[in-house]
């Protein structure tokens, strides 16, 4: 029998404390490991991380699909393509590692904290080249509704990525209703929130709660400002 959801509360995350990071872990990542937790479906990792100092220095990636959201500062983007970008607040940086590419994400500032989300999804096809886009979402554009900023095919101004999976973000007032299925049959729907509270097919998440739904259906509303 397949059960309902998969409940993940703030509390129950890994903790890792380095000398210029700290990083809550929804899902078995390098030194953490869970037998229960090794990802969800194509999501394999979902990090909460504060970074009041440097970042993580040049390293290479292969077969994976990063995405970065900055949650608060700003992150300096660098790889061996080139590329040097700024990261701000309310932007998503996709970054297709396809057939290998090595990068580094560091504090913009050197005064400021940046808190970001960072997230890996399985691709669907190897050894592709790589790939990288950046864009801003504003509130505005997330007000009240499931906004797509990641998608398959970029549809709707979203950022393309090499997988069939969808990333939607919302800034939703107290008691806002929203119901959402996947996209494609099959796929699974991960809920997390990233502030306030709400309810999601009867169960209230606050804060850093996340539940999974095999059947990829949910109503979410808002019990707080989100």
């Amino acid at each position: 029998m397949v059960q309902p959801y998969v409940l993940q509360t703030a509390e129950s995350r890994d903790y890792a404390q380095l000398s210029w990071l700290s990083s809550f872990h929804s899902f078995s990542f390098t030194s953490y490991h869970d037998d229960n937790k090794i990802g969800l479906g194509l999501l394999c990792v979902l990090n909460d991380v504060v970074a009041p100092g440097k970042g993580f220095g040049a390293h290479p990636h292969q077969y994976m699909e990063i995405i970065l959201m900055p949650a608060s500062g700003a992150l300096l983007h660098k790889d061996n393509t080139g590329r040097h970008e700024i990261i701000n607040t309310s932007d998503v940086q996709i970054m297709s590692a396809g057939s290998g590419i090595n990068h580094s994400e560091t504090n913009a500032s050197n005064r400021d904290e940046v808190r970001f989300f960072q997230i890996w999804i399985y691709p669907k096809t190897e050894n592709t080249k790589p790939a990288y886009a950046q864009q801003s979402f504003t509130p505005q554009q997330k007000h009240n509704v499931l906004l797509p900023v990641v998608s398959p095919n970029g549809v709707d101004g979203s950022l393309p990525i090499n997988q069939d999976a969808w990333i939607f973000l919302s800034h939703a007032d107290a008691g806002i209703s929203l119901n959402h299925s996947t996209k494609q049959n099959g796929n699974g729907l991960y809920v997390f929130i990233i502030e306030g509270e709400a309810m999601v097919n009867d169960v209230i998440l606050k804060r850093r709660d996340a539940i999974g739904l095999p059947d990829g259906r949910a109503q979410i509303t808002t019990s707080t400002k989100a």
